[in-house]
């Protein structure tokens, strides 16, 4: 009984060790050496300050800037909080919030078939991308706001669309942080109009 004690402790103790220590620190040194900018979350930096990830969305509420999809992580775009509202789609909470978004992103097109993913929360709440067509539903209060054609921000939308990986998974995509970013460098927001 003792030898099998003995035996179940040195086992568990090496494979903590082993699983627990050698193993984390092992991939942690592959990933910071071959994959430096995934490793460590993406993060987009500007005059030495950091102002985001590319993985990660955020919210942006200006008229001079593209909006991101709706959050249902935390408070926003909270990574700690990640996850869909996992309301129905016949759910009262959700059929209202979408018909408050929906009012509220009307003017920007009117008549206009408003993208489904302006209104609704992706499953992680966190997703940085909209749809092309979410893009293009907001190029004309962009084009407004920056004093710009509408040609030259559908050629900015088209420059961050990014297509289906590996040419066959996913749709195409793009990324709001990057496309407001370029827009910024593009055409600062200009003091009135």
């Amino acid at each position: 009984m003792r030898r099998q004690i003995t035996t179940a402790v040195l086992y568990t103790v090496a494979t903590t060790v082993l699983f627990g220590v050698i193993y984390p620190l092992v991939v942690t040194a592959a990933a910071q050496l071959l994959f430096r900018d995934k490793a460590n979350g993406q993060l987009i930096q500007q005059n030495g300050q950091t102002i985001g990830s590319r993985i990660i969305g955020q919210t942006f509420t200006g008229p001079a800037y593209f909006h991101s999809r709706p959050s249902a992580a935390g408070s926003g775009y909270d990574a700690a909080n990640s996850s869909g509202s996992n309301y129905a789609p016949t759910n009262k909470k959700l059929i209202d919030r979408v018909t408050t978004d929906a009012a509220a992103l009307q003017p920007d097109n009117p008549n206009a078939e408003i993208p489904v993913d302006l209104v609704t929360a992706s499953s992680s709440g966190l997703d940085p991308h909209i749809t092309p067509a979410g893009a293009d539903f907001q190029v004309a209060r962009i084009a407004y706001e920056r004093n710009l054609s509408q040609t030259t921000v559908r050629e900015l939308i088209a420059r961050h669309t990014e297509g289906r990986q590996f040419g066959f998974l996913g749709e195409p995509r793009v990324n709001v942080l990057e496309l407001n970013l370029d827009l910024d460098r593009t055409a600062p927001v200009p003091a009135a109009h």
